[in-house]
């Protein structure tokens, strides 16, 4: 589904284009068929994170000592990229693999790593990452949810929300205060394995305007007694400058999903424009139309080239957090304008359910809230003036 007339970009291997085509025949093969039912259910089947760990596509980056692939962030793009042109905008597995895996990876002690790593890779262990509360969004020096000294291990008290995997996830990352009097200093992250876990409970899948399949939920955390090592890395009031350090990575993979996204927009309104007929001539032939799908494929154009660049400047470590800023915020709102002009071009059928073109309509609006809202991206940008 190639859309856009871009090169390859210069990180772009011979291993990464048959990756690429890998991808993109398993997802068609073992996911796709199931998007219908998965919609109508509300929920991705649980044995899809068990057919992921097998095919290799969860933790592609973690290193081959840990259970991962050995890859990169850049094998983590490829394979983001490919579940947006697949239209599975709702699965975690992006949240699982490049979000909650490095942390343990970047932070985590050796033996946590051992420990948890590996089964993230196979999908025996499906990860969250417990930030947002109903008190606390993108302001995450706002969290209430506590985490006492108790003996030799910990009491987790709180409640999370809007929290990805959140049904089936069994490692959660939870941003919690070990010192709620020092402020930003007084943060820590810590690990729970739902499982071993007396006093986590989850709360309801939430219904929401889009990600129909997506198991976003409630959490619960009463007086959830955890041990020692649930503590992230060895030392307490770290998890703030932890989730700092990480954010460039996280914003890149929702601009990753921005432009899947886009593409997979403009290819299916080209070939329906292409054959959908009015007044006796395909609507492709309009003026209107040409010049609408122009100016889309232009600046969806500029959006890839942007995003491949700061790919680039990630995997060289060059990427701040400002330039990653720029991307989500730009990328996610690039996003929402094609999708809805292609939506347009579809007519009537374009706001019917069954034609995917509506359900990327919905689907896309989160990506201009999670990961901190576009609003706090020109912020941060702001402040590098």
């Amino acid at each position: 589904m190639e859309s856009l007339s871009v090169p390859p970009p210069s990180w772009m291997t011979e291993d990464l284009t048959l990756l690429q085509e890998q991808t993109r025949k398993f997802l068609a093969g073992e996911l796709v068929p199931h998007l219908e039912e998965w919609h109508e259910k509300g929920i991705m089947d649980r044995s899809a994170w068990t057919k992921l760990g097998e095919a290799g596509l969860l933790c592609a980056g973690i290193p081959e000592e840990y259970g991962g692939a050995g890859g990169t962030f850049a094998h983590e793009t490829i394979i983001n990229r490919e579940f947006a042109l697949a239209g599975l905008d709702s699965i975690g597995a992006p949240l699982h693999s490049g979000i909650v895996a490095p942390y343990i990876l970047n932070y985590g002690t050796e033996e946590q790593k051992k420990k948890w790593l590996p089964r993230l890779a196979t999908g025996e262990l499906v990860g969250a990452i417990a930030m947002s509360e109903p008190g606390a969004g993108s302001d995450l020096q706002s969290v209430r949810t506590t985490a006492a000294k108790s003996g030799n291990g910990y009491v987790l008290n709180g409640s999370k929300t809007f929290i990805t995997n959140g049904q089936h996830a069994n490692l959660i990352i939870v941003v919690a205060k070990t010192d709620p009097s020092q402020g930003a200093k007084g943060t820590s992250l810590l690990v729970v394995e739902t499982e071993e876990t007396p006093g986590f409970r989850r709360g309801r899948k939430l219904k929401k305007l889009g990600m129909d399949w997506a198991d976003t939920s409630e959490l619960f955390f009463d007086d959830a007694k955890l041990p020692a090592e649930a503590l992230l890395g060895a030392e307490e009031g770290q998890g703030f400058v932890q989730l700092m350090r990480d954010l460039p990575q996280e914003r890149m993979i929702v601009a990753t999903s921005a432009v899947g996204m886009i593409e997979r927009a403009l290819a299916l309104t080209i070939d329906y424009v292409k054959q959908r007929k009015a007044f006796g001539k395909a609507i492709a032939e309009y003026q209107n139309t040409q010049f609408e799908l122009a100016e889309c494929k232009t600046e969806a154009t500029i959006g890839r080239v942007f995003h491949d660049h700061c790919i680039e400047r990630h995997l060289k470590r060059e990427l701040d957090t400002t330039t990653a800023s720029m991307a989500k915020y730009w990328l996610s709102d690039l996003q929402n304008k094609i999708v809805d002009r292609c939506l347009q071009l579809f007519g009537g059928y374009g706001f019917m359910d069954e034609y995917p073109i509506s359900r990327m309509y919905r689907d896309a609006r989160v990506q201009r809230i999670y990961a901190g809202t576009n609003e706090i991206m020109k912020v941060v940008i702001a402040r590098s003036l």
